[in-house]
C-alpha cells in the first residue's frame, strides 16, 4: 500500500479538475479524497503503489484543457484505509490565494445543446458547462462556489441539481450551471425601457438588426452595441451617436467559414479565434469581396473579426444571418456600462432596443484584441486572458502598480505572479476612475493582495500616478515612481522572463521625461532595477502642446520649420485646411516657444510625415495618422525596391542623437516632386528601421549587449514591426517583443511592478 498527500496550484478550480481527479482515481482503483481550498487543489490518496503512480501521473499528463498546472507538490503520507474515493466540500484558509479563471468561450458541448429541438436547454442562452461560460465576471471571492458568485440568487431545479452534484458529467460543479426553468431569463426592451411585444426576444432583436436598428446587449462583462455591419447607414448612424466618426468598429460572424469570405485567415489566426479565449483578431481584409461596410475600418487593411463567444450571441447571430458590427456598450472613452438601469441611462441616446437579462456582472470586461505575426500578440488584454497572471522568475513583494493614462491596466504582484488586470480604459474621467478603483479592490480581494508599495508614472497629472500618492499618503506605503520607457522595456523582459541587460528600444507616443522633455523615441540599456538613456531622437517642439496630437499637420510645421528653417515654404505640401492666419499664430508660436515642449516622441515623428504626405492631418482617435501612414505603405507594390532615407547619429551630452533634418527634407522634396504617398511611407518605415539597427549596433559595441528589448505603441505598427526585427536578427541580436501582454501602455503596469519590486529589493 502507498498513500500520499498532493497540492494542485494554478487554474485548478472552475475548470473540472475536481471531477478529473473523481475520474482519475476510479479509473486507477485508488481511494481517497479531493477538494478546493482558499489556495489550491488538496488530494489525498492510496492504494497499491503502482495504482498511486499512475495516478499521479495522470494527473500531470491528462488535465483538463482549461487547467493551468503551475505546480504538483507531493508527499508521502501513512494510509488511512479509505473504502472509496469522494469529493469533499471546499475549504476556506486564511490569507491563501487561488488563480481564477477568465471566462472562456462556449464548447462545442454546449452549442450542440442550444441548436437541439430536444434538448431541454434549447435556445437558453445561458448554457454553460464546466467546460466553458462566465468565470471571472460572476466570481466576487474564493474558493470558486457557486455562493461566491452572482448565481447564488439563481436556485437550481432538480435536473440541474442532479448534474451539479453528478461527478461523472461534465456540469458537476458548473458554478453558472442553470436552465430554463431555473436559470437567468432574458427580455427586451425599447430605449424607453417600455418591454417589447414578442415571444422571442433572441429573434426579435434579429429582426430588429436587419431591419437596421442598433441593439444593446448584455454580455458577459457588461454591454455590447450591435448594428448590421454591411448596412453602411446603420454604421454610420451608430458611429454618429456613439461619436466615435473614424475608430474602426469589430464585426462578429457566425462561423470561421464565414470570417473566410471577408478575410485572410492563417492557420495560426484560425486557432486564435476558436480558443478558449476567442479574442478579436486583426485580420487582412479582403475589401474587393467583402460586404462589410468600408465604414467600418475606413482606409485599413485589416478588420477586426471574431467568432460568437457565448450561447446568446450564437443564437442571435444564427437568427440574424448576417455579420454584426460588435463594439462596447459605452460613449466615447468612457467604461462599458455593465447594469441593466446603468446602461437605459448611459446608452439610451445610442441604441433603439436594449436586450437584458438578470445574470448581475461583478467585474466589467472587455473583448481582447490580438495580431498574429510570428506568434500572437496581445493588443488589449481582457476577456479570455485576464485574470491569468504573468509569471515572474523570482519572488516578489507585494506591490500595486498603477499604470498609465491611455490604455490602462494596473498590475498586482503576489510570490512569483504577477495579476496584469484587465483593460481599463484611458484614464481621463471620474468614471473610469471609479472602474479602476474598484476593480483594483476586487483583485487584492482575490489573490488575497495586501500591498507593501504602490508603483506609478513619473507625470504628475496622470489620474493613476494622483490615485498612487493620494493612496501612499493616506496609508504610508512606500511610494516609487517609475520612468514610463524605462518601464515599456522591463515590461517587455518579463513577458520573456529576462532578467540580464538589454538594450531598450522604447518607441511611442509620449512618456515624462527624466529631464522633463516628453520623450518618445527612445534608446536605453535596461534591466529592472535601473536604466541608461544612451539615446534618442532629436528634440522638436510640440506645436500647442495637446493640439499637436489632435493635429499632426501640427507636427508636419514643427518638425518643417524647427529642422529645415522658418523661411522654408510650404508650396507643394498638402497639410489640409491651413490658412494664413492659423499659419502666422503658429509660426509666432514656435517662435516664442509658447505651449512648445520638447520631445523626442517617435509617435510625432509618424504624425508629421503623414501630414507632410497629405494622408492624414488630423485625428479623431489616438495613433489615426500614424495609422493609415501604415496602411498605405503596405499596399506599396514596390516594396523590395524602395529606398531608405538619409539621416544621421550625432553624440550629443554623452548621448546617441539621431538627427532628422536630413530625413524631412528629402521627404518634403519627395512630396513636392510628385512622389506617391504610399511610396514615401515605405521609404519612411525602413528608415525608421536602419535608424533602430544602426543605434543598437553602435550601442552593443560600446555595451557588448546583443539581446534587444522593442516595446512603445508604435511596435504596434506590423510593417515597422516586421522590418526592425528583420533587421536586427540580421546583425545578429536576439529580438524580445511582447506576447502576454501589449506592447502599447497597457503593459505599463507590469514593468512598473517588476521594477519597483527590484527597488524594494534593493
Amino acid at each position: 500500500m502507498k498513500a500520499a498527500r498532493i497540492k494542485v496550484n494554478g487554474v485548478v478550480q472552475g475548470v473540472g479538475f475536481r471531477p478529473f481527479v473523481y475520474r482519475m482515481a476510479r479509473e486507477h482503483g485508488v481511494c481517497g479524497w479531493v477538494r478546493n481550498t482558499s489556495g489550491n487543489v488538496e488530494i489525498e490518496v492510496e492504494g497499491e503503489g503502482r495504482s498511486v503512480d499512475n495516478f499521479i501521473a495522470a494527473l500531470k499528463a491528462e488535465a483538463p484543457p482549461l487547467a493551468r498546472i503551475d505546480h504538483i507538490d507531493i508527499a508521502s503520507c501513512p494510509p488511512r484505509g479509505y473504502d472509496k474515493f469522494e469529493i469533499r466540500e471546499s475549504l476556506g484558509k486564511a490569507g491563501e490565494y487561488q488563480l481564477v479563471s477568465p471566462d472562456i468561450a462556449t464548447c462545442d458541448d454546449c452549442r450542440r445543446e442550444i441548436f437541439d429541438p430536444d434538448d431541454r436547454r434549447y435556445r437558453y442562452p445561458f448554457t454553460n458547462c464546466t467546460n466553458c461560460g462566465p468565470r471571472f465576471t460572476i466570481i466576487d471571492d474564493i474558493p470558486y462556489d457557486r455562493a461566491n458568485t452572482t448565481m447564488r440568487q439563481f436556485r437550481m431545479c432538480k435536473l440541474c441539481q442532479r448534474e451539479y452534484d453528478d461527478p461523472l458529467n461534465r456540469r458537476f460543479h458548473a458554478q453558472p450551471n442553470a436552465c430554463p426553468a431555473c436559470g437567468p431569463r432574458l427580455w427586451l426592451v425599447d430605449s424607453g425601457g417600455k418591454p417589447a411585444a414578442c415571444d422571442d426576444a433572441i429573434a426579435a432583436s434579429a429582426q430588429l438588426l436587419r431591419s437596421g436598428k442598433i441593439l444593446a446587449l448584455r454580455g458577459l462583462g457588461g454591454f455590447q452595441l450591435a448594428c448590421d455591419a454591411t448596412n453602411a447607414k446603420a454604421v454610420k448612424l451608430l458611429r454618429k451617436r456613439k461619436r466615435r466618426p473614424s475608430k474602426p468598429f469589430a464585426v462578429m460572424f457566425s462561423s470561421l467559414e464565414d470570417i473566410e469570405k471577408h478575410c485572410f485567415v492563417s492557420d495560426e489566426e484560425k486557432a486564435l479565434l476558436q480558443s478558449p479565449a476567442a479574442p478579436i483578431g486583426l485580420l487582412k481584409w479582403k475589401r474587393g469581396e467583402s460586404n462589410v461596410a468600408p465604414d467600418i475600418a475606413d482606409k485599413l487593411n485589416y478588420l477586426g473579426a471574431m467568432l460568437p463567444y457565448t450561447p446568446l450571441h450564437h443564437l442571435l447571430m444564427s437568427d440574424a444571418g448576417i455579420p454584426l458590427v460588435m463594439t462596447s456598450g459605452n460613449l466615447s472613452e468612457e467604461p462599458i456600462a455593465k447594469d441593466n438601469d446603468e446602461a437605459l441611462r448611459r446608452l439610451g441616446g445610442i441604441a433603439d432596443y436594449f436586450l437584458l437579462h438578470d445574470r448581475d456582472i461583478y467585474a466589467r470586461y472587455d473583448d481582447s484584441v490580438c495580431i498574429v505575426e510570428r506568434e500572437p500578440q496581445l493588443v488589449r488584454r481582457a476577456r479570455g486572458y485576464a485574470p491569468y497572471p504573468v509569471k515572474l522568475g523570482v519572488e516578489a513583494k507585494q506591490i500595486l502598480a498603477c499604470g498609465a493614462e491611455l490604455k490602462n491596466t494596473f498590475c498586482l504582484t503576489r510570490g512569483r505572479h504577477a495579476f496584469v488586470s484587465q483593460h481599463i480604459g484611458d484614464m481621463e474621467n471620474a468614471e473610469t476612475l471609479e472602474h479602476f478603483e474598484n476593480t483594483i479592490e476586487l483583485y487584492k480581494k482575490l489573490f488575497r493582495v495586501e500591498p507593501e508599495a504602490i508603483a506609478c508614472d513619473m507625470h504628475p497629472e496622470y489620474l493613476a500616478t494622483k490615485y498612487a500618492h493620494r493612496v501612499a499618503e493616506s496609508s504610508g506605503m512606500r511610494l516609487v515612481t517609475v520612468q514610463h520607457h524605462h518601464a515599456h522595456i522591463v515590461s517587455c523582459m518579463a513577458d520573456n522572463s529576462v532578467k540580464s541587460q538589454v538594450i531598450g528600444v522604447a518607441l511611442d507616443g509620449t512618456g515624462y521625461g527624466a529631464d522633463g522633455a516628453i520623450w518618445g523615441g527612445e534608446f536605453l540599456v535596461a534591466e529592472p532595477g535601473r536604466f541608461s538613456r544612451v539615446g534618442h531622437l532629436e528634440y522638436v517642439p510640440l506645436l500647442g502642446g495637446e493640439a499637436a496630437i489632435k493635429k499632426p499637420y501640427r507636427m508636419a510645421l514643427s518638425y518643417v520649420y524647427s529642422l529645415l528653417g522658418e523661411d522654408n515654404p510650404l508650396d507643394g505640401l498638402p497639410l489640409g485646411n491651413l490658412d494664413s492666419g492659423e499659419l502666422k499664430l503658429l509660426k509666432q508660436q514656435l517662435k516664442r516657444g509658447l505651449n512648445c515642449p520638447p520631445t523626442s516622441s517617435a509617435g510625432r515623428l509618424f504624425d508629421a510625415v503623414s501630414a507632410i504626405a497629405g494622408v492624414c492631418t488630423e485625428i479623431s482617435y489616438e495613433a489615426q495618422a500614424a495609422i493609415e501612414l501604415e496602411m498605405i505603405a503596405e499596399g506599396s507594390s514596390r516594396s523590395r525596391s524602395a529606398k531608405s532615407y538619409p539621416f544621421g547619429i550625432v553624440e550629443r551630452n554623452g548621448l546617441r542623437v539621431v538627427k532628422l533634418a536630413k530625413l524631412i527634407a528629402a521627404i518634403v522634396e519627395d512630396v513636392r516632386g510628385g512622389v506617391p504617398a504610399p511610396r514615401v511611407s515605405l521609404k519612411f518605415h525602413k528608415t525608421v528601421a536602419q535608424m533602430v539597427r544602426e543605434m543598437c549596433s553602435s550601442i552593443s559595441e560600446d555595451t557588448g549587449v546583443k539581446v534587444v528589448a522593442l516595446s512603445g505603441g508604435v511596435f504596434q505598427n506590423r510593417l515597422l514591426a516586421r522590418l526592425v526585427v528583420e533587421s536586427l536578427e540580421a546583425e545578429g541580436f536576439e529580438v524580445l517583443t511582447h506576447r502576454d501582454v501589449p506592447c502599447n501602455d497597457g503593459g505599463i503596469s507590469l514593468g512598473q511592478a517588476v521594477i519597483a519590486n527590484s527597488v524594494l529589493s534593493g
